[in-house]
């Protein structure tokens, strides 16, 4: 069992490659216990484990402290027993039984009479990756994934089972059902199944009926009688509450979420007077009408829209007024205020003086639009509460917008280091991502940036054959699928990806990414992660990651 190397993902994360699983479980033992200088985030999956760190510097030496750790073995009791009662009734049974040689019975005291490790997590909140004790049920996915999973479907595929937390695509192998709710936010610890821990199959000879748990359901929003408030009168396309996130939490496959632009959402917070973890507005497109109950200090950052006041009375000394962006201003009591977009950026972040009054869900107040988890998105009539102030809670001044500028010929240069995979692209393939233009797709959202071709630009195209195994991925990673058109992750992005990622935004240009409106041309330039200064290709292929 060995470390067999590592590579920098991004600016800010680490991905080691290990010799196999039970290094890996060796490995994420020792961080999850011993957590490295700088260590946010552990990512294990089948072969690798990803590291995400605070800063670049910290990156730099954990990477460098890797090698150096005593692995050892993982010890087999590690993690508690989970036992979990299955009605063996599945869709491919059969299709199992075909493909091991076993009669239907001894594929259920195959799964039945082994203990299965939960490897990893991903996939969604709650998934575990489940790996065999032996060989016997080790069949593959379907030719044709399915486009709806039942939730709690008990499934095979190649080294391990799992079962589903909620109605999903897939292509395992479906063997039964369970009625175990495998993630509940009403529990300690939402995950049943948590890496590490063992899980013991029984056959189940009680009648289950397959269930679909309840999607999660924010908490209502409480307001006291009296206390201030901000009404919503209309949330625009998309209004959103969020925070900085609630990283820590990538092995029970629950992404940080939080503000897609943190840059903007800090210099909101940062102009009322806030922490830069108070709970805020994301709006999409700078519009959005919102009316207050008491007196607020407001401010508005990220993308441009005319901030239009309309006072109680109309009379000559209640006249509408303009509220300039990026600047605190006051919204008295029965004022109504309309953000209306003028152009430039995508996503607008009101901020509060003491920030809402929202109920936090594991720790953090942001709304994950993959999962769910979190406030649900603003509705017409939604009060929120604004929080008393306690302290001094002094305004900021006036701020220069936070919103990236395009280059001389409209442009917008995104930095960018390279890996965890650009051997799978080559020197060619870099060469390729950095020398044409790209366009965003109309298709992006706050999971990602989809890039689409310019006149003249071609897919980019592997030079490896072959699928690569599900690894742990970081905010800013442009994965390429098999179309060749990247995809650049955003806020809300999957925990762990199958295919390979050529290259990460540096940490600093996240927001920017964030802020580009779907039609945008953009180019990548290969950086150096420490200076920031431009890299040819190939130094950046052989410099950039270490072996």
């Amino acid at each position: 069992m060995s470390v067999l190397g590592t590579r920098f993902a991004g600016t800010r994360s680490v991905l080691v490659e290990l010799s196999d699983l039970d290094s890996v479980l060796a490995l994420g033992a020792i961080l999850e216990a011993s957590p490295l200088p700088g260590q946010c985030d552990l990512l294990t999956a089948a072969s690798t484990i990803l590291i995400k760190a605070d800063s670049w510097a910290n990156a730099r030496s954990i990477a460098a402290a890797i090698p150096a750790l005593e692995l050892g073995t993982a010890a087999p009791d590690t993690g508690s027993l989970v036992s979990i009662d299955v009605h063996y009734d599945g869709e491919d049974l059969e299709e199992v039984v075909r493909l091991t040689g076993l009669s239907p019975e001894a594929v259920i005291n195959a799964h039945t009479s082994q203990q299965w490790r939960a490897a990893f997590g991903g996939f969604a909140p709650g998934f575990a990756y489940l790996h065999r004790e032996n060989q016997l049920l080790q069949v593959p996915r379907r030719d044709t994934p399915r486009k709806a999973v039942p939730a709690g479907a008990v499934a095979l595929a190649g080294d391990y089972s799992a079962i589903y937390p909620r109605i999903s695509p897939g292509g395992w192998q479906l063997i039964g059902h369970t009625d175990a709710v495998l993630w509940d936010l009403q529990r300690e610890n939402p995950a049943l199944i948590r890496p590490q821990d063992r899980v013991q199959f029984t056959a189940s000879r009680a009648s289950l009926t397959l269930s679909t748990p309840a999607a999660p359901q924010a908490a209502p929003v409480s307001v006291a009688p009296g206390s201030p408030s901000l009404e919503i009168l209309d949330p625009g396309l998309q209004s959103l509450i969020q925070d900085l996130g609630r990283p820590g939490l990538g092995n029970l496959g629950v992404s940080a979420a939080g503000a897609a632009d943190t840059s903007s959402a800090r210099a909101a917070n940062r102009l009322v007077g806030n922490s830069p973890s108070a709970a805020l507005i994301e709006n999409l497109l700078g519009s959005m009408t919102l009316r207050a109950i008491g007196d607020a200090v407001l401010a508005v950052s990220g993308a441009n829209a005319e901030l239009l006041i309309t006072p109680v009375d109309t009379d000559d000394f209640h006249e509408e007024r303009v509220a300039p962006m990026n600047t605190p201003f006051a919204l008295l009591d029965g004022e109504t205020l309309v953000l209306s977009p003028t152009g430039g950026g995508l996503r607008s972040y009101l901020a509060v003086r003491g920030g809402f009054d929202v109920a936090p869900v594991l720790g953090s107040c942001s709304t994950d639009s993959m999962s769910g988890i979190g406030p649900a998105p603003l509705a017409a009539g939604t009060l929120l509460g604004i929080n008393p102030i306690h302290g001094a809670h002094v305004v900021g001044n006036p701020e220069p917008s936070t919103l990236p500028r395009p280059a001389a010929d409209g442009c917008h240069i995104l930095r960018i280091a390279p890996g965890p995979r650009e051997d799978w692209f080559g020197g060619a393939g870099l060469e390729q991502l950095t020398g044409q233009t790209w366009v965003v797709s109309a298709e992006s959202n706050r999971v990602g940036v989809r890039l689409a071709l310019t006149d003249g630009a071609e897919p980019l195209e592997r030079i490896r054959t072959g699928e690569l195994a599900s690894e742990g991925v970081a905010v800013g990673a442009l994965q390429v699928p098999p179309s060749g058109l990247p995809v650049l992750f955003l806020a809300d992005h999957p925990v762990t990806g199958g295919y390979p990622v050529i290259a990460g935004l540096i940490a600093e240009d996240v927001p920017a990414a964030a802020q580009l409106v779907p039609g945008t041309r953009i180019r990548f330039e290969l950086v150096d992660p420490l200076t920031h200064h431009p890299l040819a290709p190939l130094t950046a292929r052989t410099e950039g990651n270490p072996a």
